[in-house]
């Protein structure tokens, strides 16, 4: 008869269960110290790869909707007209780089940049391919709308990543995202803008605002004006009392991380610093003006100053205009592309980005700065009936500036239509890993959900091309 039980019993070939369990849980150890030791060796590279923790801070300005490569980043004159559009390219500060005309004041800086033209995700869903750009990990299942928040979506975003990673500085929150979250028609909310697994401390923070409104005041941190400081106290002393009720009857994750979040937002209230941070009125009439009179112009010097206040990583998202429509809202160009990018979107891009790299590099901070540009996904290379670009995961463009890039490069390309990668091609996993590299943590650096399960902070490798 088998037995399990009895230890002295050998096998064929003279072994008794033991030795072999005795070998298997060796095999077992040596495999794992083999893989611990590759993932050693492997972050040591990176770490002495070429930018490497060259970046303090770090602004990610992403454009809601998939900004069209053939305008911006990698236009494409000798195509057919209904693949290049009605717009030309212009000659860019780097020879033989050139970028839409659309983009003058940008084409100016591009010896501060880095391309990526073969960006790619092979998602046309708008919050799938989203959910990867901002997290660095594939949604589940791809190319598939409005699948909404939670499990198996529940990777931390990479501005989560590093609030966790390099912390909170005195009353500013490691990671602040702005002027508001991404949505859908619907205001159906992206997954992938939270700290996910990682949990609600290492959220981002968002601050719903309009830092172009005349009256602008981030709520958040602001005492309203109808209550005076002895009544707030008062209020203050209340909300107290009640505290301790509720942890006497319960003591739950939930009181104890509103307390936390309760405490973050008095002492941020009670901070003349924090709120100096916040006081874009402060800047002169010229560096305004030069940002653009509108909420994306005005959010990118806000996310300025609260990079020079302290915040590690600032995300700026460009969001509907009141006056779009459901047919092309923010890049979303479904309708009148051409039309859509003269009048409400290049322009206004074209002013914020160009200000903000100037004006960091004024500041010197360009080079401890990692600047960010990147959308969802891109837009097909054939316009459509309506005049429009539909969506296009296949292949598209980001670019980089500052902190650990090699500037005036252009890494990948794309075919005579900008329809698909021919060489350089790189997804988001790799962009996050360049983004971690910059700010000084390898690929491989761990992080672990509540249970103690270790992740790595990005599955990628960084783009050694650009840095």
């Amino acid at each position: 008869m088998f037995s399990i039980q009895n230890g002295n019993q050998r096998l064929c070939n003279g072994l008794t269960r033991r030795d072999w369990l005795h070998m298997g849980s060796v095999a077992g150890l040596t495999a794992l110290t083999d893989a611990q030791s590759v993932a050693t060796n492997t972050d040591n590279a990176a770490s002495q790869r070429s930018g490497f923790g060259s970046a303090k801070r770090c602004i990610i300005l992403f454009l809601l909707g998939g900004p069209p490569q053939q305008e911006t980043w990698d236009p494409k004159p000798d195509a057919p007209a209904e693949v290049r559009g009605p717009y030309g390219k212009i000659q860019s500060a780097v020879p033989g780089l050139h970028v839409g005309e659309l983009m003058p004041l940008t084409a100016q800086r591009t010896d501060r940049i880095s391309v990526l033209r073969a960006m790619s995700t092979d998602d046309n869903a708008h919050s799938a391919s989203g959910y990867w750009m901002l997290t660095g990990r594939p949604h589940t299942p791809k190319n598939k709308e409005n699948a909404g928040t939670g499990p198996p979506n529940d990777d931390p975003c990479v501005a989560a990543i590093v609030r966790h990673l390099k912390g909170d500085r005195q009353t500013l929150p490691g990671s602040v995202v702005l002027p508001e979250e991404i949505w859908n028609t619907g205001h159906i909310v992206w997954p992938g803008q939270t700290a996910g697994w990682l949990g609600h401390a290492a959220d981002p923070w968002l601050l719903t605002c309009d830092p172009n409104a005349s009256d602008f005041r981030v709520s958040d941190i602001t005492l309203p004006s109808e209550i005076p400081a002895l009544r707030f106290q008062q209020r203050r002393s209340l909300v107290s009392q009640v505290d301790r009720h509720l942890q006497q009857l319960e003591r739950v994750n939930a009181v104890e991380r509103w307390s936390g979040l309760q405490r973050q937002a008095l002492e941020l209230m009670n901070s003349g610093a924090a709120r100096d941070a916040f006081a874009v009125a402060k800047e002169s009439e010229a560096v305004r003006d030069r940002y653009g009179r509108n909420r994306f112009g005005q959010s990118v010097l806000l996310g300025r100053r609260l990079l020079e206040a302290g915040v590690s990583l600032v995300q700026v998202n460009w969001t509907r205009w009141k006056h779009d429509t459901s047919a092309a809202p923010a890049w979303d160009t479904h309708a009148d592309n051409a039309g859509r990018l003269k009048k409400d979107l290049m322009p206004q891009m074209d002013a914020a980005y160009s200000a903000l790299l100037d004006d960091l590099q004024e500041r010197g901070m360009l080079d401890d700065t990692l600047v960010v540009w990147m959308g969802e996904f891109g837009r097909t290379p054939k316009i459509n009936g309506r005049g429009g670009r539909d969506h296009w995961g296949h292949v598209y463009s980001v670019a980089l500036a500052g902190g650990g890039v090699l500037p005036g490069t252009v890494h990948g390309s794309s075919d005579s239509q900008a329809a698909y990668p021919v060489a350089g091609r790189v997804e988001p996993q790799d962009l996050s890993a360049t983004i971690m590299h910059c700010l000084g943590f390898a690929p491989g650096t761990e992080i672990r959900n509540p249970l103690g399960r270790p992740f790595p902070v990005s599955t990628g490798l960084p783009i050694e091309a650009i840095l």
